[in-house]
């Protein structure tokens, strides 16, 4: 099973400079790179509230919400949203838990 990108939406801009945002998904937030969908000539701040795509930790391309709505309900249907969630979890937990002292 492969999933090609999960959509989520783009919160809070957590490092600017490496360009790596908060990204929730059906109520789980995930840092991602969003290099692939800030716009040229624009600070990295100008995506929050962009719908994205994401896979294995970037934001692959901007859709609308309606595409996004439309595309979590076919993930669910087929039973991939949950799977997806959990990894998403897991590895935030993962990096969450290296960042303790």
């Amino acid at each position: 099973m492969m999933c090609l990108g999960i959509p989520g939406q783009i919160i809070e801009i957590t490092d600017a400079e490496r360009q790596l945002a908060l990204v929730e998904v059906s109520g789980v937030k995930r840092e991602v790179n969003v290099a692939c969908v800030v716009e040229p000539d624009q600070p990295v701040e100008s995506c929050i509230g962009y719908w994205v795509l994401v896979h294995v930790g970037f934001a692959m391309s901007r859709i609308d919400e309606e595409e996004a709505a439309k595309t979590l309900a076919i993930l669910q249907e087929l039973g991939e949203v949950q799977e997806e969630l959990d990894a998403m979890q897991a590895s935030q937990e993962a990096l969450t838990e290296g960042q303790k002292p």
